[in-house]
């Protein structure tokens, strides 16, 4: 299986994934990855913060825009290259996200393509956007 190739991509061209985020979700990426802030974890900790309770890892909703890069657009082969994220709002468990993609500029002589990114909940509220830049399958 392979992705597009960057003469198959066009300016415009579009993917999607979306995901509920569970609680599971949350402790297996702390326990992957190190990160037990109890602004994740502990929920007597996080009530007493300015979000008021457990948030998801921001990292983690952008792992979802992995996703969709590495499974759909390109897709399978896509080198992910860099990543400029800004963080808009908290995601809180059991929120559904929506991770879009767009492409928005091809270099074919580097074969890179660059992509504006969006996570999105459940109430249409951007939570992330950023660029990503990726090398898709040759």
């Amino acid at each position: 299986m392979k992705g597009k190739t960057i003469s198959q991509i066009q300016l415009g061209d579009r993917a999607s994934f979306q995901k509920t985020i569970t609680e599971t979700d949350v402790y297996l990426y702390a326990g992957i990855t190190g990160d037990l802030n109890p602004a994740h974890i502990n929920e007597s900790y996080a009530k007493n913060t300015f979000f008021q309770g457990r948030i998801v890892h921001g990292i983690l909703t952008s792992g979802l825009i992995s996703a969709v890069l590495g499974t759909q657009l390109p897709g399978p082969g896509t080198i992910y290259i860099s990543q400029d994220l800004k963080f808009h709002a908290p995601v809180r468990f059991a929120d559904t996200i929506i991770a879009e993609v767009e492409a928005i500029e091809i270099v074919v002589e580097k074969n890179r393509v660059k992509f504006s990114t969006v996570c999105r909940n459940q109430n249409e509220e951007v939570v992330l956007s950023g660029i990503a830049t990726v090398m898709p399958p040759k």
